[in-house]
């Protein structure tokens, strides 16, 4: 090429786009059981997702599973997050845990919450080394229950007969009767009274009143915090003060709770996900469990049942956990 008499060659170098490459979209499942708290476990492990960068439509796919609190449709629906190849299954209560664990040793199943001992489930080899493809988040339920028998005698003087409502559902249930019998005071007398379905509520405050009971103990389970508001509202009708393990049951009208917060358990496992999908093995993520425990009361339930909660017990209380 000649330009005003001077030769140059001319190398043609093609112009390359260096391509974009697009986010990876992680999919990950949700197997759940029931709501709790007017909201879903697959609700706010999107927004916790969302904190730490993973949003919808952008590079996270979430295939929600919703049993509606029917334990033997679970397994089908876990079946069907394997079907979908989902990169992670997070899954809600114990029975939601077992039935993933059961379609697969392969994909990362992180524990939402577990009430239950995770290594006597079988879930994991060990809560240090888990070993497999479970990890997450647990609370081990059974470790509460001489702290809420405690609670109930602290706000009920000369408290002598106590009703345990239980799931019969739920096995573990027993080992957990089984513990207030071994802690209960001198003198104590509890009464065992099973709900496995919502229409049987009616009748187990019913024979709780037959039993004269004084005050109730609302064991841990999925549909009990599904239904705390109607809980709280048959206790009080039948004027027994009541304590269960989560906040949500005292703002729906029960008269105590004493337990872990749910919120910082699903905080954690939503930090699990966020670890797994960047590369993390769940075989080295040791099982946490949550590490603040609150007591709350509801002030409004108290003054209704004619009761005075001691100052002793208030001041155990955070201001934002008494409900006026």
């Amino acid at each position: 090429m000649f330009i005003g008499g001077v030769a140059f060659d001319v190398v043609a170098v093609p112009f390359v786009a260096e391509a974009q490459q697009p986010p990876k979209v992680h999919r990950i499942g949700v197997l759940s059981l029931a709501t709790f708290d007017n909201t879903t476990l697959a609700a706010v492990i999107i927004e916790g997702l969302a904190r730490r960068g993973h949003v919808i439509g952008r590079n996270l796919e979430v295939e929600e599973r919703f049993a509606d609190g029917k334990v033997d449709r679970l397994p089908a629906l876990a079946a069907d997050l394997v079907r979908l190849r989902v990169d992670l299954i997070v899954a809600g209560h114990t029975s939601a845990i077992r039935a993933a664990r059961d379609v697969t040793a392969t994909i990362p199943i992180v524990m939402a919450f577990s009430g239950d001992d995770p290594v006597q489930s079988g879930f994991v080899a060990s809560l240090a080394r888990p070993g497999g493809n479970v990890t997450g988040v647990t609370t081990v339920a059974r470790d509460l229950v001489p702290k809420t028998i405690e609670l109930l005698r602290d706000a009920v003087s000369g408290l002598v007969r106590v009703a345990i409502l239980t799931n019969p559902i739920r096995p573990e249930h027993l080992a957990y009767v089984r513990i207030a019998h071994a802690v209960r005071p001198p003198g104590m007398q509890l009464h065992v009274v099973e709900a496995g379905r919502p229409d049987q509520y009616d009748a187990a405050f019913a024979a709780m009143a037959l039993q004269r009971a004084e005050g109730v103990l609302i064991l841990g389970d999925v549909m009990f915090t599904r239904d705390a508001g109607r809980l709280a509202e048959l206790a009080l009708r039948h004027r027994l003060p009541s304590v269960y393990l989560y906040k949500p049951f005292v703002v729906a009208g029960g008269l105590m709770a004493y337990g872990p917060d749910l919120y910082q358990m699903l905080d954690l496992a939503t930090q699990y996900v966020d670890k797994i999908i960047k590369g993390a093995d769940p075989a080295e993520l040791p099982v946490q469990q949550p590490t603040t425990f609150k007591l709350a009361i509801n002030l409004k339930t108290a003054k209704a049942l004619g009761l005075t909660i001691p100052p002793s017990l208030r001041r155990r209380a955070d201001a934002d956990d008494v409900i006026q």
